[in-house]
């Protein structure tokens, strides 16, 4: 029988993936259709990866031994039930090269003050101003990903000094040379210029920027946040942002999305919001699509999966080598 596949959408659904049928049983559902189809499903592909519908939606007993989301983080599959049954994989390798190219053009926006530019343009105002380098200041990159890794390497082009903020401490790491850990992270974050989150959200994560945290940064400092909107205490960051504790942040995620329409994060000068786009470059749902492909075939046949989670620590922690057996 062709493995049943159960397909987590809100409204679009994966393009191509229908072309899979001649190998798959594709069942799409919305979320009020998910606990009725997961009992009997061999594979969960959570294609919605916005949804929080997977938890309350899992079934007591049966259900897919391989859970797929299409994202790099996995919070919302990170609950018990799961765990005790099924392998979770993850879209790393898919958006790192885009979220990196994102998060330098912020930081040349903010160097280069782009949006007090559009401001003026908008107002017809000729307002001369001098900018900032990048070139000789300094980053701190928390999450040593591939993402956290696209960045440093990209950011390193640039000019700027990067450090990398993880697990465990490490020096001559190839992409940020040092390697924080946790218990230096504030150290870390009063020598940076620019902190970039791009880590994943885990328990030891949540709200890892906090009051204390950006008391500690550079009046200087901006911030750019690409990982999970829970990452930054967002009432601690507006307070911050306003009393100039630091001098701008960029945020993609946020700890509620959309963002609300009273959220005063969208009317501060010095707050540039994007809604959650920083890894969708063009051509995006094709790669996730064909990562998902890929695996399955590597399910059909017998292969380890590619970007399987460790479950305890919330993600990838080594790849599937290419070629292996």
């Amino acid at each position: 029988m062709p493995m049943r596949v159960t397909v987590l959408c809100a409204g679009d659904r994966p393009p191509g993936l229908d072309a899979l049928g001649h190998r798959a049983d594709l069942r799409y559902v919305d979320a009020a259709g998910l606990a009725a189809a997961l009992p009997d499903a061999d594979v969960l592909f959570v294609w919605d990866f916005l949804s929080d519908a997977v938890p309350a939606a899992w079934p007591a007993t049966g259900g897919p031994g391989w859970v797929h989301i299409a994202s790099a983080g996995v919070d919302r599959l990170l609950f018990p039930a799961l765990a005790d049954r099924a392998v979770v994989t993850n879209s790393r390798g898919v958006f790192d090269g885009p979220i990196a190219e994102y998060v330098l053009g912020l930081v040349l926006a903010f160097a280069k003050d782009l949006p007090g530019t559009l401001r003026h343009q908008d107002a017809r105002v000729w307002r001369h101003r001098e900018t900032e380098r990048i070139a000789g200041r300094s980053a701190l990159v928390v999450g040593t990903g591939p993402i956290g890794r696209a960045v440093a390497r990209l950011l390193r082009a640039a000019g700027l000094d990067v450090t990398g903020a993880g697990r465990a401490a490490r020096t001559g790491d190839p992409d940020f040379g040092t390697v924080l850990a946790p218990a230096a992270l504030h150290d870390g974050l009063a020598a940076a210029d620019y902190l970039v989150l791009a880590a994943p959200l885990t328990p030891a994560t949540r709200g890892m920027i906090d009051a204390a945290a950006l008391a500690r940064m550079r009046p200087s400092a901006r911030l750019v946040n690409v990982g999970r909107g829970a990452l930054v205490v967002e009432d601690a960051l507006v307070a911050a942002l306003r009393a100039g504790t630091i001098a701008g942040a960029a945020l993609d995620v946020f700890a509620a999305e959309p963002l609300a329409p009273d959220s005063p994060l969208w009317t501060l000068p010095n707050v540039i919001v994007s809604p959650h786009m920083s890894g969708d470059a063009a051509g995006w749902r094709d790669e996730l699509v064909a990562l998902f492909a890929d695996n399955l075939d590597r399910r059909l046949t017998g292969r380890p999966l590619r970007n399987v989670v460790d479950q305890r620590l919330g993600y990838v922690r080594e790849h599937v080598r290419e070629g292996a057996p």
